[in-house]
């Protein structure tokens, strides 16, 4: 195992979560963190919340001890996942489903669209932007959904599906994080 990250706060604060040796997984630095469930304070208490790229798992599992109604996490990695399920385990959530799949076509058809969407993928495989257009075109966000971004260069607007609105962007070291807000109206 390569460590642990800490869950920040919440019911579960200050809780560890296991970070396996495995290579390009990158945990989210814990002063991102905070600032991004600082920006989804007002949304997260009941939100249903898919966490792609699951990799460590801290995103999720933070959403979940903030208040997160369900969350999905996803990982391609089979090691990953037996590991988030174990600690899904211990952590004694019923609310939370994790399992494998290659993102984003292998993702199964989504039967209720999320609210919060958090978008880490490993940065050499360029997937940021067609996940983006997938979960745009699947139907897997709810008319009102803040995703969250992490890349290695700045995002903009014009790299997101025409329903999606910049909010926030920072930056933390050589990680460059960014919160987007779509909405639709019908």
């Amino acid at each position: 195992m390569q460590g642990f990250v800490r869950i920040i706060a919440g019911q579960w604060r200050g809780k560890r979560l296991q970070v396996p040796s495995i290579r390009d997984l990158r945990p989210t630095p814990d002063r991102v963190r905070e600032t991004l469930f600082n920006w989804l304070a007002p949304v997260i208490h009941g939100a249903r919340c898919l966490d792609l790229f699951a990799g460590s798992g801290v995103l999720g599992f933070e959403a979940l001890s903030r208040g997160a109604a369900y969350v999905a996490m996803v990982d391609q990695s089979a090691e990953i996942v037996s590991l988030l399920q174990h600690e899904l385990h211990q952590f004694k959530a019923t609310n939370a489903d994790i399992y494998c799949a290659t993102v984003p076509a292998g993702l199964p058809p989504v039967k209720k669209p999320f609210d919060i969407v958090f978008l880490d993928p490993p940065y050499q495989a360029n997937l940021l932007l067609q996940t983006c257009q997938f979960l745009e075109e699947h139907h897997y966000l709810a008319n009102s959904c803040h995703i969250y971004l992490e890349a290695c260069e700045n995002i903009k607007d014009n790299d997101l599906p025409k329903t999606w609105q910049l909010l926030k962007a920072k930056k933390a070291g050589q990680v460059y994080y960014h919160l987007a807000f779509r909405e639709i109206n019908e």
